[in-house]
C-alpha cells in the first residue's frame, strides 16, 4: 500500500511538474510577443543612439558596450551627449543616475509579485525593467496573476530589439538621416498611452495621469536636460496617492 502512494505521489509530482513547465514557457513567450508591437518606437531610438554616441567619438564597442550594460535609452542619449560636450565621468554618472531614477517607481510596484524570488534574480530582472515592458507586465505581475516568467519574456524581447537597432546604427552609419526627423518617435508614447488606458478606472488614477502629463509637458517646455520625466512620475503619484487617501 506504501509502495503504491509513494509511486501514485512521483507520478503526481511528474505531472504536476510536466504542468508547470509549459505554463512559465508559455508565459515567457506570451511576454516576449506582447511586446513586440512596441518594437517599432524603440527600434529609432537605438539607431538615433549609435549615431548619436558616434557623432561623440565612441568606437563600436564602447557604443555597443554602453548597450549592453546600461540599457536605458534616454541615459544612453544623454551620455553621448554629454561625451561629446566633453563632461566629465562624474557629471554623466549623475546625470544618467537621476533620469533612471523613476526605475525605483517602476519596480517598487512590481516587488509584491517578486518578493518569493532571491535577491539575484529580482536583481536581474530589475535591471532589464524598462518602462515599456512595465507597462506591459504590471497589471498581471503585480497582482501575482502571472510570474516573473511573463516579465522576463518582455525584458528580453526589448533588450533583444535595443541591442539589434544599435548595431544597425553602427553599421548605417551616415548612410541614413537621423531616424527621429522622420516622426517616428512619436510611436513610443502613443503606444505607451494606449497600454495606460485599462488601467485609469478611478478619479484618483485619472488625476494622477493627467497631473503627471501636465507636468512632464511643463517641465519638457522650461527646463533643460531630462528632468520633467522625475518631475512627471513623482506629481502624477504624489497626486494619486493623496485623493487615494482622501478617498
Amino acid at each position: 500500500m506504501d509502495e503504491k502512494m509513494a509511486v501514485d505521489g512521483a507520478a503526481d509530482n511528474q505531472s504536476q511538474s510536466e504542468t508547470i513547465r509549459p505554463t512559465v514557457r508559455a508565459e515567457f513567450w506570451r511576454g516576449f510577443i506582447d511586446t513586440i508591437p512596441l518594437w517599432l518606437g524603440v527600434a529609432p531610438f537605438g539607431i538615433a543612439y549609435a549615431l548619436a554616441a558616434q557623432a561623440a567619438r565612441l568606437d563600436a564597442a564602447q557604443t555597443m558596450g554602453m548597450s549592453l550594460l546600461v540599457f536605458a535609452g534616454a541615459s544612453q542619449l544623454t551620455a553621448a551627449g554629454l561625451f561629446a560636450s566633453g563632461a566629465n565621468g562624474l557629471s554623466i554618472i549623475l546625470a544618467t543616475l537621476i533620469i533612471n531614477l523613476r526605475g525605483l517607481l517602476l519596480t517598487a510596484s512590481l516587488a509584491p509579485g517578486l518578493r518569493h524570488l532571491p535577491t539575484l534574480q529580482r536583481a536581474g530582472l530589475a535591471f532589464q525593467v524598462t518602462d515599456e515592458t512595465y507597462a506591459v507586465t504590471v497589471g498581471r505581475v503585480s497582482k501575482r496573476l502571472s510570474g516573473p516568467a511573463l516579465l522576463l519574456g518582455s525584458n528580453i524581447s526589448l533588450y533583444f530589439i535595443w541591442q539589434v537597432s544599435t548595431i544597425a546604427g553602427l553599421l548605417l552609419g551616415g548612410v541614413i538621416p537621423d531616424p527621429t526627423s522622420l516622426g517616428l518617435e512619436l510611436v513610443f508614447p502613443l503606444s505607451f498611452s494606449v497600454l495606460l488606458m485599462p488601467y485609469l478606472r478611478t478619479r484618483p488614477q485619472y488625476i494622477a495621469a493627467i497631473v503627471a502629463g501636465t507636468l512632464a509637458l511643463v517641465g519638457r517646455l522650461l527646463l533643460p536636460g531630462s528632468w520633467y520625466i522625475l518631475i512627471g512620475a513623482i506629481g502624477g503619484s504624489l497626486a494619486g496617492a493623496l485623493l487615494e487617501e482622501r478617498k
